[in-house]
């Protein structure tokens, strides 16, 4: 396995850690967590980084690399939704993103093609981890803090943005379903 797929690994099995971590609703932990969280993100950087520059992009790590995102990115914001930081209705709309964007690239894959990430996804990413570290230091909720409800509703709307720029850009993979 080459080190690209190898953090991409690593970053799926620090995904535990950090849902115990986050289970445990005290500053300690919350800031653990953050470093934990904070790592695994940076390996999300480094992999694909270091796969392009050396020219290593693998099947593996086509298919690794994104599911480790989305499961780090959700299962901190569902652990930050159980703890009364982050709004239900604001997880249901990126988890139903998410999911969607998914469903297209099933499709997609399915008449042999491959989406790549856009640009608005990788501003999404992005966005959702500055969410998650900012409500895992501060530990100020979406719902009581201006700022907090300013930098979630921000990430509430390019979420949504990416994934109808993802339909748009790709409309011929839902035009050929039968």
């Amino acid at each position: 396995m080459n080190l690209p797929n190898k953090l991409s690994v690593t970053r799926a099995l620090l995904i535990p850690v950090l849902v115990v971590l986050m289970y445990f609703d005290n500053r300690v932990c919350s800031i653990l967590a953050a470093a934990v969280f904070g790592a695994a993100a940076y390996t999300d950087y480094l992999d694909g980084h270091i796969a392009r520059q050396r020219g290593i992009v693998t099947d593996f790590g086509k298919f690794i690399d994104p599911v480790a995102d989305k499961l780090l990115n959700l299962s901190a914001m569902i652990m930050l939704t159980r703890s009364g930081l982050l709004p239900h209705w604001m997880m249901i709309v990126i988890l139903a993103r998410e999911l969607c964007v998914d469903g297209l690239r099933m499709v997609a894959v399915g008449q042999g093609k491959v989406i790549a990430a856009g640009w608005l996804g990788k501003v999404k990413t992005t966005s959702q981890i500055v969410l998650v570290l900012w409500l895992l230091l501060t530990r100020l909720p979406v719902s009581r803090n201006l700022f907090s409800a300013l930098i979630a509703v921000w990430v509430v709307a390019i979420t949504l943005w990416s994934g109808v720029d993802y339909f748009v850009r790709n409309r011929d993979c839902v035009k050929n379903v039968k």
